[in-house]
């Protein structure tokens, strides 16, 4: 299953999460698997797709995190698949 994982950053400071990653990286669970990531121009918080068989993983991953940041999150399907779905193929 794909994941929106919503970061808001505490005190909207990214610093101290940078530090973290730098010193060590993403901390992931094995079978937790990273696509990609954005921050918004502020800085003040992060959007990342992530895909795990297991929510669970999620709640580990975030354990390791959220003395920094709150964390939302969303499950989501590729537009292609949401359509694929219910039988439609948008143009």
């Amino acid at each position: 299953m794909l994941y929106m994982v919503i970061e808001r950053f505490r005190n909207a400071d990214a610093g101290p999460i940078g530090e973290r990653f730098v010193k060590q990286g993403r901390m992931m669970p094995e079978g937790l698997i990273y696509h990609a990531s954005w921050i918004d121009a502020s800085g003040a918080c992060c959007f990342q797709v992530m895909e795990s068989p297991s929510i669970d993983l999620l709640h580990q991953w975030i354990s390791k995190w959220d003395d920094l940041m709150e964390f939302e999150i969303v499950p989501v399907l590729a537009s292609r698949d949401f359509w694929a779905q219910r039988n439609l193929h948008p143009k």
